[in-house]
């Protein structure tokens, strides 16, 4: 990080929402506009500074699990492709390119939603697609007992990591 204030006046911003997960069951009989999910975001978005303007946001959402594969997330292609691209491009360059297929993941309710939507800042989600999983296409610890530190990969975490220095690098 270091190199990267001493070459670069960036800003880099962090934020951490709550409440993504409370929304209403696909399997429940109420019905579900979407404005159940993505809470803590949704309140963000909502109450952002008026002078807060961001390029764009990377949401990371589970980036450490062992055999993680980070497909193009379609609401990002639809919300901000150019940021896509310019992500996916930065993990081929930085030599994890097998971690970030070019290929769509699927549509996914996160909060990079009210993000786009409502605070108007482009933003894609970094989130794994398990393709061949059988317990779920967001992995086999995901909602398990086994959703635990045991089960986070390094190398994955690096590859996510590393692919966002790269994208701070070439930002101009």
């Amino acid at each position: 990080a270091q190199t990267l204030m001493a070459t670069r006046s960036l800003g880099v911003d962090f934020v951490c929402f709550d409440a993504e997960d409370w929304g209403i069951p696909q399997w429940s009989d109420q019905a579900d506009d979407g404005d159940s999910w993505a809470l803590g975001a949704q309140h963000w978005a909502k109450n952002k500074p008026g002078d807060y303007a961001p390029r764009y946001g990377i949401l990371l959402d589970m980036v450490g699990g062992q055999g993680a594969k980070f497909y193009q997330e379609g609401m990002s292609l639809q919300f901000a492709s150019d940021i896509v691209a310019k992500v996916w491009r930065a993990a081929r360059q930085a030599g994890y390119g097998s971690y970030f297929p070019k290929s769509s993941g699927g549509m996914i309710t996160d909060d990079h939603i009210p993000v786009n939507q409502v605070a108007n800042i482009p933003c894609i989600d970094i989130i794994p697609y398990y393709p061949d999983c059988e317990q779920s296409s967001f992995g086999p610890t995901w909602h398990t007992l086994d959703d635990n530190m045991e089960h986070i990969d390094p190398a994955t975490l690096k590859a996510v990591g590393q692919t966002l220095v790269q994208v701070l690098f070439t930002e101009e």
